[in-house]
């Protein structure tokens, strides 16, 4: 038992989740999410959307800023995910902000963001799948 406790103790401590900081000045007045996918997905999608908001990244995985419950009656498509709360998981580094829009509003509309990741991963989207009854 001693070993089992000089073992735990010898491990480093684990980091509560850290939030993706919005920058100075901008307001979220309806919360904040994110939805995270891979790198080589994050050019494509912009071109795609009409409306830019906060955009975060770093060598592997961008972060569209979403108003919060943006996952409501949306199954998110694999390999994207939706991040409540806009936690990140237990990065070394922060993801650094590669688009600002220009107005206060931190936010990327979440259905045409939704559209945009179904269709680069060929993804149908939810509402147009069959109904299992």
């Amino acid at each position: 038992m001693d070993t089992l406790v000089r073992m735990g103790r010898g491990l480093p401590a684990a980091r509560s989740p850290q939030r993706l900081a919005l920058p100075e000045g901008m307001t979220a007045p309806l919360g904040c999410d994110a939805v995270v996918a891979p790198a080589r997905l994050g050019p494509q999608v912009l071109p795609r959307l009409p409306r830019v908001g906060c955009v975060y990244a770093d060598e592997t995985r961008w972060w569209w800023i979403v108003p919060s419950d943006s996952d409501y009656a949306l199954d998110w498509p694999a390999p994207a995910r939706y991040a409540t709360g806009a936690l990140l998981p237990d990065l070394p580094d922060t993801p650094n902000l590669v688009h600002r829009p220009d107005d206060p509003v931190p936010y990327t509309p979440p259905i045409p963001l939704y559209l945009a990741l179904c269709r680069l991963t060929g993804t149908v989207p939810s509402w147009s799948r069959p109904l299992n009854v």
